[in-house]
């Protein structure tokens, strides 16, 4: 799964992201891939019901998403 992430301007908005995801996936931080550069998120395929509440999450924090095909 890969999404595009708006609103990232520091390490500390990867952290947050890649924390958030992890919640919301229950996978490991560690299986999060957050790029600043690149303003996307990478994680394992998840339920559809997942993604949706990790978009709605990342929202909440500031950081809006979406699903990049």
């Amino acid at each position: 799964m890969k999404l595009n992430v708006e609103g990232m301007t520091c390490q500390g908005c990867v952290r947050s992201v890649g924390r958030v995801i992890a919640r919301q996936t229950e996978l490991p931080e560690s299986e999060v891939v957050v790029s600043l550069d690149a303003k996307t998120a990478e994680f394992a395929d998840v339920a559809t019901e997942q993604v949706a509440k990790v978009l709605e999450a990342l929202g909440k924090a500031g950081f809006p998403a979406t699903v990049l095909n």
